[in-house]
């Protein structure tokens, strides 16, 4: 039996019309959809990660006898080289973080994101950070969340004003999702995607980071991703100098990332002897190298696979000071290997990983030199992660706001704001284009500042059934 898809869209685009008349109607009625739908995407994208690496770098880092440092080194390049296929002949649109391909929807396509890219971003990153590539999934989400609305938007018949508007919606719901952090999901949206106060696109980004939190936490539960055994305080005024030193410090390591990985990537693509496709299979390679070295002489990892479960030892102050610095190079090493490479996957968790380690060893000298409590590395571990983030991000409101939502302590609020701005600032005089729009640029795209996003061509207004067609054969 066919299914007339057309038609079955047309009865449903009458219907619609019928109970939603007016554009405003359908608006607020997609993004409170959208706001539920991106929840649910992002708990499955969760878990679909979670049983991948339970599936592979887990059971490799845990092989029997010395079997395990083979394994360790091959899962990710068969990860990578299984991702590079997809992302060569499948879904090109699906490489990447994710947040510079829904900034190019957003300024350039009317937040036209694809079915194909969304659902190739799913399942291609999916697998290749369950392999151990040394990615996030948080960057992946936001754009997985990103094809979800713009979908419904375009089944609705929204303007292309209101389909870019749909845009947002998504960026914020992937992120509150992601990083169980409504508040944050807000001002990223805000910082690095709208750049003003549009009222109507505002409430949109609210009601959906609102609803997409509250659909994460009924499912995976309403804890903080950081289970930090206390709530850190600045405890005495002098350790202010060694924060300023961490704002100094986390700079460097952030323009360090920044320009390391758009030089590899850019060499990655001049590579042409070697097959496009097996280019993230050699960045898996040797992640993987890493993550064995780390495993071998540490007996921790957090190279490859889920980075948090170490990190969450840096911020409980239980980790060796020498442990956390080759950590931050390692992890710096290795996640520049897997991006630029051509992987599928983010730099928010790296990032996060990298400040933790940083931080925590700026800590020791803390106690060191003012014999503090030890009680401080936990603490300039936890600033640490907002004050790379902010370098390499360029987001300082989030970076600040995200750290008090993923450890739920609110006690650091003078050291990160003196980290995270010194950071900031400091990264954007040293490296003034942000890391986002330096990648675009680097792929010959150019976004349009100061003036208002750019219009597509009617695509963007397509019927379901023909887009989904179109998307077949692109």
């Amino acid at each position: 039996m066919r299914v007339d898809a057309g038609g079955l869209y047309s009865r449903f685009l009458a219907w619609l019309m019928r109970r939603l008349p007016t554009e405003r109607q359908r608006l607020l009625a997609v993004t409170i959809v959208a706001g539920g739908l991106c929840g649910l995407a992002a708990v499955a994208f969760h878990v679909s990660i979670a049983w991948a690496e339970a599936l592979m770098i887990d059971r490799a880092n845990s092989a029997p006898g010395h079997s395990w440092i083979f394994w360790t080194i091959l899962t990710p390049t068969l990860g990578g080289l299984f991702a590079g296929l997809g992302l060569t002949y499948l879904a090109p649109a699906a490489a990447g973080s994710g947040i510079p391909q829904v900034k190019m929807a957003y300024a350039l396509r009317s937040g036209l994101v694809t079915v194909r890219e969304t659902i190739g971003k799913f399942i291609l990153c999916a697998a290749q950070i369950g392999s151990g590539a040394s990615l996030g999934l948080e960057g992946p989400t936001v754009q997985i969340c990103a094809g979800v609305s713009s979908m419904l938007a375009r089944v609705a018949r929204l303007s292309p004003r209101n389909c870019r508007r749909m845009t947002s919606v998504g960026m914020a719901a992937g992120i509150a999702a992601a990083f169980n952090a409504p508040i944050a999901a807000i001002t990223f949206t805000l910082e690095e995607l709208i750049g003003d106060l549009d009222q109507t696109m505002l409430s949109g980004v609210i009601v959906a980071a609102a609803l997409a939190a509250v659909v994460e936490h009924s499912i995976l539960g309403n804890s903080p991703v950081f289970h930090v055994q206390r709530a850190y305080a600045l405890g005495h005024a002098s350790s202010l100098l060694w924060y300023a030193l961490l704002g100094l410090l986390a700079a460097v390591v952030s323009v360090a990332f920044t320009d390391s990985l758009l030089w590899v990537r850019g060499r990655f693509k001049r590579l042409t002897s070697v097959p496009r496709w097996v280019h993230p299979a050699i960045g898996g390679l040797a992640t993987g190298a890493m993550a064995a070295l780390a495993l071998y002489f540490f007996h921790l990892n957090g190279i490859a696979g889920d980075p948090y479960k170490t990190l969450t030892l840096a911020l409980t102050g239980t980790l060796p000071v020498l442990f956390m610095a080759v950590f931050c190079v390692l992890k710096l090493a290795a996640t520049v290997c897997s991006y630029s490479s051509g992987g599928a996957g983010g730099i928010f968790a790296p990032a996060l990983f990298m400040g933790a380690m940083l931080g925590g060893a700026v800590g020791y000298l803390d106690v060191t030199v003012f014999h503090h409590p030890t009680d401080a590395i936990g603490a300039f571990a936890v600033v640490g992660m907002g004050a790379v983030f902010a370098g390499i991000v360029r987001a300082p409101m989030t970076s600040v706001l995200i750290v008090f939502e993923m450890t739920g302590g609110y006690g650091l609020v003078l050291p990160l704001m003196i980290a995270n701005m010194s950071a900031f600032a400091l990264a954007r005089h040293w490296r003034h284009t942000p890391i986002y729009e330096a990648l675009l640029a680097q792929d010959g795209i150019k976004l349009p500042h100061g003036t208002k996003p750019l219009d597509p061509p009617a695509a963007a207004q397509l019927p379901a059934a023909e887009f989904v067609q179109d998307d077949a054969t692109a």
